[in-house]
């Protein structure tokens, strides 16, 4: 997979210059030196020495014989070529739009009605393009050839892809510093392990939302590295949360230094799909300012933006969404690039998402991303659309994620009784959330049923990415009791034993457990730590970490289910077999 980073040259080593400075509100300010925040293992780090050589390759008169490079006449593929789908393969849509302008345009297939008939489907086929990369280009200009993507070279990556992905970064995400560079990687968490190698330290301790991707924590636990998680809100990490943990650190109880770096998933965050809007990245940043902390933005959602969802019964069709891209970019929440003024961001950015993840050859890499996956997605983003055709892809793939967001969504609607109601003030900030309750036969008289009915989870609806997140409250099993909670071999398998159930019936969802930052290797939240309250800009609020009841397995299940990649009638598969084995989960079926 090709992916990429955005850091700015103040960040990385080996790269002398003068210290900068720029504009922030009206005043000059210098750009402060960061390298203090490199690792014991960066600062050993030297240019490999043959990497040295690759520098002058650029030159089309230079005659070299100091590479042990295999000559390309030996590599046994002359050409790749695909057939890709056009860049406005799929509409666009804005919320509210119905799925209508989402559909793959296609194109008719002679006699398609009689395969249809008689069962095998067809009657279109989807309109595809040719793309085309040989191995040796005679233009004499910059090209996309074999001979090059297949060689050694240099471990930034293709140079025409590089360039266009820093074009791509620089208009769409407007770094506010113009040092801003791009490397390509082999994907966000290969990425990620760059990160963690150039900055964190034995014992260091990294700053994580209290919900967090777990291949960033399994990733970082090699290098002998901690979390710290912060309390979330419906926009993710809270700032006034992030300023209370950095202002009360104390370095004898955590046994760590006050943490440098800082990992997140701002759009589409997973687990939770909340959206970060640009206030709440201004005031996190301000904060990471204040205590000197390098931001690493991890954004393979950033273009599934859906926008809130609007219930079936209210969606409306809208105006279709604006096709010019600088316009839809600008609608889009921005990155934290955007307000940079001290070069403390690390973007991570993929295709993954946009292109397709299984090009990837390897988890790890100190080397260029594979040859192959370079070529192909260079001459299909770069030669083939470029940057307006990207940019309409792009927009392509956010109606679609909408439409299947709001499937799923319009699932549980179907097969759940939903109410909007406001959570505990404890619970990310007392927000507005959906509780799923079960739905009774029509014939059961209504104030029986009001009687009957039992909260089965809540759930704030996705505001970006792939995920809804939904929280099951535990008080109504059967093996319930709050006297056991501090008795883990009782009660910390419930939350286990639903996810077992939920697979024995042939549906797989995402775990809890494994996104938790608050449990590490603790089954059960301390005795000790239950009852925290922090006080922060005068008011009482929830602990700022997260709420411990909430990671507490003995009390709430979580799960996260993707709607990236299935239909609409498995989506209503899905909620029925749900519905149905959370009946037989609070009935205590073993």
């Amino acid at each position: 997979m090709v992916d990429y980073l955005a850091i700015t040259k103040k960040n990385v080593p080996q790269i002398e210059q003068e210290q900068a400075t720029v504009w922030v509100d009206g005043k000059c300010r210098l750009v402060p030196d960061l390298t203090h925040h490199l690792s014991d293992l960066a600062l050993k780090r030297t240019p490999s020495s043959l990497k040295v050589l690759f520098k002058y390759l650029a030159d089309p008169e230079l005659l070299s014989l100091a590479g042990g490079t295999p000559h390309p006449d030996y590599f046994p593929y002359d050409s790749l070529s695909a057939k890709v789908l056009p860049h406005d393969a799929y509409g666009t849509v804005t919320p509210g739009m119905s799925s209508s302008s989402t559909q793959l345009k296609s194109n008719p297939q002679p006699l398609g009605w009689i395969w249809r008939l008689l069962g095998y489907g067809g009657g279109s086929a989807p309109r595809t393009e040719d793309i085309h990369v040989p191995k040796y280009d005679s233009t004499g200009r910059e090209a996309n050839q074999l001979s090059v993507s297949l060689q050694y070279g240099m471990a930034t990556g293709m140079s025409l892809l590089q360039k266009f992905i820093l074009e791509f970064a620089r208009r769409v995400h407007k770094p506010y510093l113009p040092t801003t560079m791009t490397l390509l990687n082999t994907g966000n968490t290969d990425a990620w392990n760059r990160v963690v190698q150039t900055l964190i330290n034995p014992g260091d301790t990294i700053l994580v939302e209290e919900w967090s991707y777990p291949a960033a924590l399994t990733t970082s636990r090699p290098y002998e590295a901690s979390f710290a998680p912060v309390a979330m809100d419906g926009e993710g990490m809270r700032a006034d949360a992030l300023e209370y943990v950095l202002e009360h650190w104390n370095e004898e109880e955590r046994g760590s230094r006050r943490p440098h770096v800082m990992y997140m998933v701002p759009i589409g965050q997973n687990p939770c799909g909340a959206t970060m809007g640009a206030q709440r990245k201004k005031d996190i940043y301000e904060v990471c300012v204040k205590y000197d902390i390098i931001i690493c933005e991890d954004d393979p959602y950033y273009f599934l933006q859906e926008g809130p969802y609007v219930p079936q019964a209210y969606r409306s069709r809208e105006a279709p969404a604006a096709t010019d891209p600088d316009e839809w970019f600008e609608t889009l929440s921005p990155s934290f690039l955007r307000f940079d003024y001290e070069g403390r961001v690390i973007r991570l950015d993929t295709f993954s998402k946009t292109i397709a993840p299984g090009a990837r050859l390897g988890e790890v890499s100190t080397q260029a991303p594979c040859g192959f996956g370079q070529s192909m997605v260079t001459e299909l983003v770069v030669n083939h659309w470029g940057f307006d055709k990207y940019a309409r892809w792009l927009q392509g793939l956010q109606g679609n994620y909408k439409e299947r967001r709001d499937g799923l969504l319009d699932a549980i609607a179907d097969e759940f009784d939903l109410s909007e109601e406001t959570a505990e003030p404890s619970f990310f900030g007392g927000i507005k959330m959906f509780v799923a309750k079960e739905k009774t036969p029509a014939w059961t008289p209504y104030v029986y049923a009001e009687e009957k009915k039992r909260t089965l989870f809540s759930f704030i609806p996705p505001t970006s990415g792939m995920f809804v997140w939904i929280r099951v409250p535990l008080v109504d099993h059967p093996d319930y009791d709050r006297k056991l909670r501090d008795a883990p071999e009782q009660t910390e398998h419930l939350e286990a034993k639903l996810f077992f159930l939920l697979a024995e019936h042939k549906l797989l969802i995402g775990p809890g457990w494994i996104f938790s930052t608050r449990l590490e290797d603790v089954p059960v939240i301390p005795q000790s730590d239950r009852s925290v309250l922090a006080l922060l800009n005068g008011n009482a609020i929830d602990a700022p970490n997260g709420d411990p009841a909430d990671h507490d397995p003995a009390q709430y299940a979580h799960f996260r289910i993707s709607f990236s990649s299935a239909n609409t009638d498995q989506f209503k598969t899905a909620m029925h077999v749900l519905g149905r084995v959370l009946r037989l989960f609070f009935q205590g079926a073993k």
